[in-house]
Order: structure tokens, then C-alpha cells, then sequence
């Protein structure tokens, strides 16, 4: 698969095939990829929580939001959940502030989960506080971002803006998720 098909591929999918599994060796795999993406002066500050098993990911579940702008769904129904969670950590022990790595990191591995079959949603509406006591996350760490993985159930259509000028994602009649991009020629600002 082409870069840009795997970019064009990896959309925020929010309802998976609750009966798929993900084994700890693939989430370790799209570890690996995060482990060789830059990170600022080099200092490699992030840790990752890995979560496969039915039970953790159950503890992980109510402390996420899912899509602020539907507005009348409460995320993923039994048998739409996530088969796996990452939660990206940043190690204050290293560093306090983490820049732009997360996000490096978090692009990084949803490219690969784009790569074998799988989709996902980075989350970063999330109850930190209670998620970190739920898991027993030592204190040291900050929750900085929780990438739910699992097969997508759902069809997400990237789309020009419309006339409106609306950027707001929304789900059609059939549940179709849309999600409107701007043109290219308003994202060049400059060009020579």
C-alpha cells in the first residue's frame, strides 16, 4: 500500500467489530513503530500502556469521549468497542513538557494499524485522573493520548467542505461517518 493510501485509509473510526481480537504481539509491533519516530532532542519521553484483554479494556472504556460532535451518541454500543487500547504517556521523570512527540508517535502508530487491517480513533477527551487511578498508572506519568484500535465496523468518507464552509464530521441516515476536509488551495497559504 502507497503512503497515500495509508493516510487516505487512516480515518478516526469509532465502532469496530467488538468479536475481533488483537493480540499483545501486534500492539508491540505498532510499539516498535513509535519507538523509532523522532522525538524532540532526542529524549524519548514516552511510555505506553498496552490493553487487549476484555477486562482492562472495559476499565479503560468509561473514562474515554468519543465524538464531540455528535452530539447524541454516547460512543461504541456492546459488540462496537475497541479490541485494544494504547495509551500514550509522557515520563515526567525524563521531561515535563512533550511537545509535538505524541502526536508523532500516535501518527505513527495508527499508520501501521492501517497497514494490518485494523483502524482506530486517537482519543484526547479523556478522564485522566480516573483512568490513571482506575489502571494504577504510577503518578509520574501523564496521560497524554489513548488510541483505541480494533477491525472498523463503519464506513468514514473524507469529503471536500461544503458550501457552508462547516468542517463539523456527522453521520448520515445510514450511519455513513462524513468528514469534511479543507481544499488544498486553502491550506497553501504561499507558493513560488
Amino acid at each position: 500500500m502507497d503512503l497515500l493510501t495509508l493516510v487516505m485509509k487512516n480515518r478516526s473510526y469509532r465502532r469496530f467489530d467488538g468479536s475481533y481480537k488483537i493480540e499483545a504481539e501486534t500492539l508491540r509491533d505498532l510499539i516498535w513503530l513509535a519507538q523509532y519516530s523522532p522525538t524532540g532532542n532526542n529524549m524519548q519521553p514516552l511510555k505506553f500502556w498496552l490493553s487487549h484483554t476484555p477486562e482492562m479494556n472495559d476499565g479503560i472504556f468509561p473514562h474515554l469521549g468519543w465524538a464531540a460532535s455528535l452530539k447524541n451518541w454516547r460512543g461504541p454500543k456492546e459488540g462496537e468497542c475497541p479490541s485494544a487500547y494504547i495509551i500514550i504517556l509522557g515520563d515526567t521523570d525524563i521531561q515535563v513538557n512533550f511537545g509535538v512527540d505524541f502526536g508523532i508517535a500516535a501518527q505513527s502508530i495508527m499508520l501501521g494499524a492501517v497497514e494490518k487491517g485494523l483502524g482506530g480513533c486517537m482519543i484526547a477527551s479523556v478522564h485522566r485522573e480516573r483512568l490513571q487511578e482506575a489502571l494504577g498508572i504510577p503518578d509520574r506519568y501523564r496521560i497524554l493520548l489513548v488510541l483505541a484500535l480494533g477491525k472498523p465496523v463503519e464506513s468514514v468518507v473524507a469529503e471536500p467542505v461544503g458550501e457552508d464552509g462547516s468542517v463539523k464530521y456527522y453521520r448520515d441516515a445510514e450511519q455513513v461517518h462524513h468528514v469534511p476536509k479543507r481544499s488544498l488551495e486553502e491550506l497553501i497559504l504561499g507558493e513560488r
